[in-house]
């Protein structure tokens, strides 16, 4: 686990963020008059089970008592009080300070179910303090002159290179006033003597704003858009538009929102509360206080896919992201070698083709196996949204199982790189699975050609042998390559060199089969 440097010695994360829920704990209780009995702690939709853990360990660090974690947007939803009989799908659209998400759910007579998330964890309301700040700078520095007067003035004196941590820190809080104020009025004022002597005096339109931070706007249109495609829906389905974060005050999103669903967004209650207050109401709900129309069930979904690692370090996926949990499915695998009696299942959890591009989550073995011809033996193996697995031979019913220790875990930045990754990798990762896949079948054939020449070179004439060599060699000299036409030709060409051959052992033992036995005594059987 990272690990950070404090001045009261070096803490974790769950450390830190127990500290925190233990100051927020004192607090309630000096404002409730008593003593917390528990909680409801909401995280991201997006939070895999590691996450949970760590938010739940930090709570307890903290000593509170975890009454439930709620998905946030699901905590905003019940806040506009959408669990009351409301009907139909609502986006949540949350821009905080460092990250974006944006959640569709569908309410049905009190079921909330995520049909899909999606975010974008590099992306948030310091992105638009950091443009401001810079648009800021780039103005100011052709007007701009020191306490000495000097003749020239360059853009590098304002440069936040340049800059002290002080003035950097002035400029950025001045910056997020400024943003803050555009909020309300039109226009907003930066006026501040930097420690260098240099006055920055700056008027910023909410206009000139709007435009400036067009392409942060855009880019959370893009993860709607992909966000929408994964719950299968179109932006006229949505019935409503809830806004979470403090981010959601400027007008520019507001507008970009309403424009692309074409229909006014929920701002009854303010974005900054909105989730807290959801929360309540479900704490409320748990300690007891139910009515009849409290009657409502909250169901998530799995952020990123689980699957298992199959020949050539590939990636099959078991359960898809964004399945509603808990689920449960099921799959069938099979031996690569003859006589193979244990296999290594693998457990991952990424978007993308390869395993050493997702993130590894448990190992178990499965031994036992009755040795067969290779792809005979039929391996199941389960797996649910709860991390746990089981792997089972159905011939001879050996089993083995695994339930995934959650391990701190994924963060925002990896589960939206990793999203990022798959979305921009696809076609890399497509070429890269097929050459894999030529690779396994390259191996698969060279080994059962090696174990047929040792049984039965004997059936081929000298000329037939020296072909079969002849490809084989020419096989393993492109099965490691990159190219993947050259291999499949390869393939193919040792492929057909061995089909007589193959027909030839085939007849071989049906008749050794066969031989001594009547023609009643098969017919009976």
């Amino acid at each position: 686990m990272v690990q950070i440097k404090t001045v009261a010695g070096v803490k974790s994360p769950v450390e830190v963020s127990a500290e925190i829920l233990a100051a927020l704990q004192q607090r309630a209780q000096a404002s409730l008059g008593g003593e917390l009995v528990g909680a409801v702690i909401t995280v991201p939709a997006y939070f895999d089970e590691a996450q949970r853990q760590a938010t739940k360990d930090a709570a307890e660090l903290a000593g509170l008592n975890v009454l439930r974690l709620l998905n946030e947007p699901t905590a905003a939803a019940i806040a506009y009080g959408l669990e009351s009989g409301a009907q139909g799908i609502y986006a949540v659209y949350d821009l905080g300070g460092g990250t974006f998400d944006l959640s569709i759910l569908q309410l049905t007579q009190g079921v909330f179910e995520v049909l899909a998330t999606g975010g974008d964890s590099m992306l948030g309301g310091d992105d638009f303090d950091q443009a401001l700040l810079e648009y800021v700078l780039a103005k100011a520095a052709p007007e701009t002159q020191t306490k000495a007067a000097l003749e020239t003035q360059t853009k590098a004196t304002l440069e936040t290179q340049t800059l002290t941590a002080g003035d950097k820190r002035l400029l950025l809080d001045a910056a997020r006033s400024a943003k803050e104020a555009l909020s309300s009025a039109s226009q907003a004022c930066i006026d501040l003597l930097l420690s260098n002597g240099v006055r920055i005096a700056v008027t910023v339109s909410e206009a000139e704003f709007a435009e400036l931070v067009q392409p942060l706007v855009q880019r959370t249109l893009v993860t709607m858009r992909k966000t929408l495609r994964d719950a299968q829906i179109a932006a006229r389905d949505v019935q409503g538009i809830v806004l979470v974060g403090g981010a959601t005050r400027m007008p520019v999103v507001r507008r970009a929102v309403e424009l692309f669903f074409a229909q006014p967004v929920l701002t009854g209650i303010d974005p900054d509360q909105v989730v807290a207050l959801g929360a309540a109401i479900q704490a409320d709900l748990l300690a007891g206080n139910r009515r009849d129309e409290d009657d409502w069930l909250l169901l998530d979904v799995i952020p990123l896919s689980l699957g298992v690692e199959t020949m050539g370090g590939l990636v099959e996926k078991i359960i898809p992201r964004n399945s509603a949990i808990p689920v449960a499915r099921a799959q069938e695998f099979t031996t690569f070698k003859d006589g193979q009696t244990a296999m290594s299942i693998h457990v991952v959890q990424g978007e993308r083709e390869l395993v050493a591009d997702c993130r590894s989550l448990a190992r178990f073995e499965l031994r036992g196996i009755p040795p067969m011809t290779a792809g005979a033996a039929r391996i199941q193996v389960d797996a649910d949204g709860l991390l746990s697995v089981f792997a089972r031979e159905l011939q001879s019913g050996v089993a083995a199982s695994v339930v995934v220790k959650p391990s701190y875990g994924l963060s925002d930045e990896e589960i939206g790189r990793m999203l990022d990754d798959s979305f921009q990798a696809a076609n890399i990762d497509k070429h890269a699975r097929a050459l894999r896949e030529l690779q396994v079948d390259a191996e698969r054939l060279l080994a059962a050609t090696a174990s047929a020449l040792a049984r039965d070179a004997d059936l081929l004439s000298a000329s037939e042998r020296a072909t079969i060599d002849s490809a084989t060699k020419a096989l393993q000299e492109v099965k490691n390559g990159a190219h993947s036409d050259v291999l499949e030709r390869a393939i193919e060409v040792l492929a057909a060199a061995t089909d007589e051959f193959a027909a030839r052992r085939m007849n071989q033992n049906i008749r050794a089969a066969l031989a001594g036995r009547k023609v009643d005594e098969l017919t009976e059987q």
